[in-house]
């Protein structure tokens, strides 16, 4: 792995900080999912940070640490990575107005699934542990057991028409063409990421 991408310089903030602050337009709480040991940068005091408690077992076990971390009176809870800083905040408006009355909303492009550009209720949490447990790390597990809205993107190009909101950066090419999609210019010396 390269750099930590949380830790990502974008502008005048890290890549964490962009997400953090264009989600807090739209949601709240906040709260943000580590791996064990992971350097991150200073958050906003009201962002509740909690850490994965096995490191290496995917999106699942964020969604377990995250879930758990809730006050019990939220419901509901858009999950995304810390890699998405062109994220549109009406497009997480969006995917939790088609949640209705479903257990998931996640966006499927070709059939593949966004697990983490997705809504979850907080009542999945304990199908999420029985998967854990079980050894099925493969969110499809989770969104074939439960009542999954699988969103189109046609349902989401109103609010977010070339589905930003989905652009993961894996590469130093998608690093710098996010830069630019935004105005910023990249930093002399690049980060490696990946």
């Amino acid at each position: 792995m390269g750099s930590s991408k949380a830790l990502l310089p974008f502008g005048s903030e890290t890549m964490l900080q962009r997400v953090v602050r264009l989600l807090s337009a739209v949601a709240s709480p906040l709260v943000v999912v580590a791996a064990p040991e992971q350097a991150l940068p200073t958050l906003p005091s009201s962002v509740m940070l909690t850490r994965d408690e096995r490191e290496g077992r995917g999106p699942l076990e964020g969604l377990r640490a995250g879930l758990t971390a809730l006050p019990g009176d939220v419901e509901i809870a858009y999950v995304t990575s810390c890699d998405v800083p062109l994220l549109v905040p009406a497009f997480v408006e969006r995917m939790v107005e088609l949640l209705g009355d479903h257990d998931i909303a996640v966006l499927e492009i070709d059939g593949f699934s966004h697990p983490l550009s997705a809504v979850y209720r907080r009542r999945m949490l304990p199908h999420v542990e029985a998967l854990l447990a079980a050894d099925r790390l493969r969110p499809a597990f989770l969104f074939d057991a439960v009542r999954t809205r699988r969103v189109q993107p046609t349902e989401m190009t109103s609010v977010d028409p070339e589905l930003l909101t989905l652009r993961n950066l894996n590469t130093q090419q998608d690093y710098i063409d996010a830069l630019a999609t935004v105005g910023l210019t990249p930093p002399a010396r690049l980060p490696s990421v990946g």
